[in-house]
């Protein structure tokens, strides 16, 4: 496929030239699966190792995908009704997702391990009409919905579809994907976006993966598809640009099981959240890795992180952020000597980002601020669903309020500091914790850290810690740790106690739940 920016450019010359240019007429399916079906048919679009491995090409994708819109047409999904797909990583999913937006219907990807009072909220929420899922899920799910039940994908069960409808003809801007936030600041709120964010991620996986696509490349994520991460850091626009992507989510991810995949699907191109690359990094890398670049975000990554990639794995190694309303919307790029150390990066080109005061005014550079983002870019959220007083309070003006807090130099580097609700105030200074927690994660016993706000009734608050270990805890090791925070960030920032918890509460987007920490500990 065409890359989106012309790969001559520098990052400065992109932004400061880039306009978006979005057609009228736009669906996921067609844009990525049909056309290939239709031009390369015997071309790999889908490497399922989730059980035996098999090769799926884009045609046979593609027959299933009009078959199963033949079967929920069947059902009476039509236009604008959500279609909820509660599947692991596979071809079924994929399949599910593309006949879905065959039919102009919107796409609810759910996680596999959600309980059945998760699953329970949003499907009334979203007000279902059918779930495409697998037997074991289907005494969690409630009444309501229509189920059509499937079997791992077994190719006889596709073949049983009806003979579909014409795809419909979607604008771009018609609803195609609704996912829901993580829920934690509040109840889930389902995101609904348009057939179009699919091209606000562009911009960084062609500049957070230098030089891709090139013709030679695998894709590869062990993010669940039912997130934005996994669905569109990765999964979505390797389709879009044909190249071929290896589907395999580990139960419990292990470090060593993920190198040997990469190995042996020779894949070039990662996205790996920050506790993978954690966990990644307790191991020794293996000969025979293809890897060339891996993005990441979810969780502010350490600078020893990004090194011990580049020396240990040998591959390009880029931050990215964004939030399921607005996704991959600021990012490195080192290919292009877009990074500077203990900073997410800039905004990628068609993303305007400012810093904005408490009266929703821009700040001076390196000023503490709220990190906002201007609509009119492809990737932001159609609106929060059936809750419009919610997406208002998400805007103000026209820009878009994450929620998190930062900073951004004289040359457009923005510095994640913490999210709104996670500063921590301390004799008058506000700590942001992921300065603490990328401190303590340089400790080389160390496997996971989060630091919360403690109540002291001198200080108002102070810094409490709390961390994972891979084996023994070793003499002395709460004072190695205040001391390495003392000494790597700032003494105002040491905490007052270290906590060795057994594991660390995670969303699962993976992400810290440092609320459940405070209400557990503190």
């Amino acid at each position: 496929m065409t890359r989106l920016l012309d790969p001559t450019q520098t990052f400065a010359e992109l932004s400061a030239g880039f306009a978006w240019d979005i057609p009228d007429r736009f669906n996921l399916a067609q844009a990525c699966l049909y056309r290939h079906a239709d031009t390369r048919p015997a071309a790999t679009g889908l490497i399922d190792c989730t059980g035996d491995r098999r090769i799926w090409d884009y045609g046979e994708l593609a027959r299933h995908s009009r078959r199963v819109a033949g079967l929920l047409a069947d059902m009476g999904v039509g236009q604008g009704d959500r279609v909820a797909i509660l599947l692991p990583q596979g071809p079924a999913t994929l399949i599910a997702h593309f006949a879905t937006y065959h039919l102009g219907a919107v796409a609810l990807p759910l996680f596999t391990l959600f309980g059945s009072s998760a699953l329970d909220y949003r499907l009334r929420d979203s007000g279902a009409k059918v779930v495409v899922t697998e037997r074991g899920q289907l005494s969690k799910l409630p009444a309501g919905p229509d189920v059509l039940s499937i079997d791992g994908g077994a190719p006889d069960f596709w073949a049983t579809g009806s003979v579909p409808p014409p795809m419909v003809d979607t604008a771009a801007e018609d609803p195609a994907v609704m996912i829901y936030t993580s829920g934690t600041t509040g109840d889930p709120k389902g995101v609904l976006h348009a057939h179009r964010f699919l091209f606000g991620h562009l911009p960084c996986m062609e500049l957070g993966h230098g030089g891709f696509p090139n013709g030679a490349e695998v894709g590869w994520t062990p993010a669940d598809w039912a997130w934005i991460g996994g669905l569109m850091d990765m999964a979505m626009p390797c389709f879009y640009y044909g190249v071929p992507l290896v589907a395999k989510r580990f139960t419990k991810f292990d470090a060593d099981d993920a190198f040997a995949l990469m190995v042996r699907e020779s894949v070039t191109r990662a996205f790996l959240p920050p506790t993978a690359l954690k966990l990644m990094r307790k191991t020794d890398p293996p000969a025979g890795l293809a890897l060339q670049s891996v993005t990441s975000g979810g969780e502010p990554l350490g600078d020893d992180l990004v090194a011990w990639l580049g020396d240990a794995v040998g591959a390009e190694v880029n931050e990215l952020y964004g939030q399921t309303e607005c996704n991959l919307c600021i990012g490195s790029a080192r290919a292009q000597s877009v990074a500077r150390q203990g900073t997410l990066g800039q905004p990628f080109p068609g993303f305007d980002v400012t810093i904005l005061d408490g009266d929703g005014l821009p700040v001076p550079p390196g000023e503490l601020g709220q990190i906002a983002v201007r609509r009119g870019t492809p990737s932001m959220m159609l609106g929060y669903w059936n809750k419009p007083d919610k997406t208002q309070q998400k805007f103000l003006g026209d820009w878009m309020l994450t929620g998190d807090l930062g900073t951004m130099d004289a040359d457009g580097f923005v510095t994640f500091v913490a999210r709104d609700d996670d500063v921590i105030t301390s004799a008058g200074y506000r700590i942001g914790p992921s300065e603490v927690e990328a401190a303590l994660a340089r400790d080389p016993d160390v496997v996971m850290a989060a630091a919360v706000a403690k109540p002291d009734p001198i200080k108002g608050h102070v810094v409490a810690a709390f961390v994972t270990v891979a084996g023994q805890v070793p003499e002395g090791f709460e004072a190695r740790l205040i001391d390495r925070v003392r000494r790597d960030a700032s003494p105002h920032m040491a905490p007052k106690s270290v906590t060795v918890i057994d594991a660390m509460p995670m969303t699962a987007t993976g992400k810290i739940q440092r609320k459940v920490l405070r209400d557990r500990f503190i």
